[in-house]
């Protein structure tokens, strides 16, 4: 059965709401809204102001977790200091997960490589996840999107190094590329399934770099603008965005978001994630 999966060309805060509610789904309790935080320096991130619809609509909590490697963000002390500096404080209620210790684990018996997940203990406060990425390239897993929030995003600093090592922490940046590829599916699935349903996706298509917003020295967004997708299933909505960026031909920036995301071989996260069975690569694109 195909996923579905909403789609604007308008890209506003409005339009985010107006996609969230077309998917019909209710987020109960008390609700976790994953953003990426922005690395000090980086440009394109998406600020608060952005999403304030969208958290005040599902009346949310913004979540984050500390990051692996060096920069503003890799300590609670860094990290609180530049969620302050980005202005998320000034928007929201805000919970670094993994602020405080010990991590939870999150067991993972079918995971391809891993068979646990490292996050931060404070998820386990939370009755529904919605997860609100900047779709855009990414220095190691080629793209960014709802897989990698769900995976590397939610995972403690701990977990993102066991992530990223395939299950070794000490081979942070050194493990086979494939397996930490395959490393981030078995740890989104395990975050999916702890949510049990309860959860919801959005990506939005705008300022397209080839890097990351965890790159404190980012290259400018090399693509036009694309939109804004919405959907319950994360393996969806990452491969419709990636289809879109395949579709957008007369984009002379493409070739370049493109040799990023396949020189990764990005695609293999979405494969991989589909074979776990959490989500589907086929889907039905509804604009709006």
């Amino acid at each position: 059965m195909k996923a579905k999966v909403y789609f604007s060309r308008e890209i506003t805060p409005e339009k985010v709401t107006e996609l969230y509610k077309a998917l019909g789904k209710e987020l109960s309790g008390k609700v976790a809204v994953k953003v990426h935080s922005g690395e000090m320096g980086n440009q394109n991130f998406l600020r608060p102001d952005f999403w304030e619809n969208i958290v005040k609509e599902v009346n949310g909590t913004v979540v984050e977790c500390n990051t692996a490697y060096d920069g503003e963000r890799n300590t609670t002390e860094k990290h609180l200091k530049t969620i302050k500096a980005h202005g998320w404080n000034d928007y929201f209620d805000f919970d670094l997960l993994d602020g405080e210790g010990p991590d939870m684990e999150l067991e993972i018996p079918d995971g391809k490589v891993i068979k646990k997940n490292f996050v931060g203990k404070n998820l386990a406060n939370y009755d529904s996840l919605l997860v609100l990425s900047h779709f855009k390239g990414h220095p190691m897993g080629g793209y960014g999107g709802a897989l990698k929030q769900l995976s590397i995003g939610i995972a403690s600093s701990y977990g993102k190094a066991y992530i990223h090592g395939a299950g070794d922490p000490a081979k942070l940046w050194t493990a086979d590329h494939n397996s930490f590829l395959e490393s981030m599916a078995d740890a989104a699935m395990s975050v999916v399934k702890f949510f049990k349903g309860n959860a919801a996706y959005i990506n939005v298509m705008k300022n397209m770099s080839v890097d990351c917003d965890c790159c404190a020295v980012a290259e400018d967004p090399c693509m036009k603008d694309i939109g804004i997708l919405a959907s319950l299933d994360p393996v969806a909505i990452d491969q419709a965005c990636l289809d879109l960026v395949y579709a957008s031909k007369d984009d002379k920036g493409q070739k370049h978001l493109l040799e990023r995301i396949e020189s990764r071989n990005g695609v293999h996260t979405i494969e991989a994630a589909a074979k776990h069975g959490f989500g589907t690569r086929e889907y039905e694109l509804i604009e709006m």
